[in-house]
């Protein structure tokens, strides 16, 4: 599958994006305050961690567009609860989309 750059869907393309929000999963840190709060960003990092799983999943299935599709889908939760600010990027623009 081609996407809009030319790229392939290829298993490194995928496995670069896996180790992307892996290492973005390990740099946030958590800001949440109150229980409202941090109930919200429990369910957001549940989100990013079953999209995970999911990717790992359709990777080893040989599934290489929903693996990356799933990555893309984990990602996002977590560079959401950045951008809302129930976690903290500490400045990283690489790897989260800052306030």
């Amino acid at each position: 599958m081609k996407l809009n750059s030319g790229e392939l869907v290829t298993k490194e393309l995928v496995e670069k994006y896996l180790r992307i929000t892996q290492e973005a999963r390990g740099k946030a840190t958590p800001l949440a305050k109150g229980e409202e709060e941090i109930n919200h960003l429990q369910s957001m990092l549940d989100m990013c961690d079953n999209y995970y799983s999911d990717a790992m999943h359709f990777m080893e299935k040989g599934d290489l567009v929903r693996a990356f599709g799933a990555i893309n889908y984990s990602h996002a939760w977590l560079d959401a609860a950045v951008r809302i600010g129930l976690m903290d990027g500490h400045g990283d623009d690489r790897l989260f989309t800052l306030p």
